[in-house]
């Protein structure tokens, strides 16, 4: 097995212990990461189906706001100097937000008025309030536009950490897991013939006890020495010739 398929670590105990725990760790990383893509995929069917719903509006929105400014100019005619002659500020302005979607930040941008409007006394010969209908249209067209564009940041943001997500998902799943699954195989097994060898061992060295303690008897048998006397307990040669040991000589 290449090093490329298993993890390079000593077969042991501990390491086959730190294995399984790494194994459990990344299995719960990829369940985690699983369920933030399932999560994220769901958030970004909904997006796109809002982003689908949205550009069907305002289509429609435009459709009615250039209506309405064509009958706005043919009545009152052109008033296109007016208006940018009474542009002081920005009436229409963006407030961004962020949104947590599983970990991730998505932008949220939502359109508010800012002061007054100065455009009141447009019109005031005529036409006035075909401008003031005009003027409302195109507001909402903004909004709606606005909408349009927070919806299609966080579809763009959303696409691209799904593809993230899904990679590590993959990398774990088919490289990481398998890996120190082999390892795991491969320090098992590494553990086993080391206790078949161990055992082998033991085997052997109890073969080998018996056969000295057989070679013993046989030697006893053949000197004979009772075999159920030890060797180290038998009488000397002197003390079976029967020889008698004198008394202390004292000075």
């Amino acid at each position: 097995m290449s090093g490329k398929d298993q993890i390079n670590v000593f077969p042991s105990r501990m390491a086959l212990t730190g294995m399984k725990l790494r194994l459990k760790s990344a299995q719960r990383g990829h369940s985690l990461l699983k369920k933030k893509a399932d999560a994220l995929s769901l958030r970004f069917r909904t997006v796109l189906r809002q982003i689908i719903q949205n550009k069907t509006l305002m289509g429609e929105v435009m459709r009615d706001s250039y209506f309405f400014l064509a009958e706005a100019k043919f009545l009152s005619g052109s008033f296109s100097d007016v208006v940018l002659q009474n542009v002081d500020k920005a009436q229409v302005k963006i407030r961004s937000s962020k949104e947590n979607v599983a970990g991730v930040q998505l932008p949220v941008f939502e359109s508010f008025a800012d002061g007054n409007s100065n455009y009141e006394l447009t019109g005031l010969a005529r036409g006035g309030q075909k401008i003031k209908q005009c003027g409302e249209v195109w507001r909402k067209a903004v909004k709606v536009l606005v909408e349009l564009a927070s919806l299609q940041t966080c579809f763009i943001t959303l696409d691209e950490v799904i593809k993230i997500t899904n990679r590590r998902v993959n990398a774990i799943e088919h490289v990481i897991i398998p890996r120190i699954e082999r390892t795991i195989s491969y320090i098992t097994t590494e553990l086993d013939e080391r206790d078949r060898e161990e055992f082998f061992r033991l085997k052997k060295v109890q073969e080998k006890k018996k056969q000295a303690i057989s070679r013993r008897k046989a030697e006893q048998e053949a000197m004979g020495i009772p075999v159920d006397v030890p060797v180290g307990s038998q009488p000397s040669a002197l003390d079976q010739a029967g020889a008698q040991v004198d008394p202390d000589v004292l000075f």
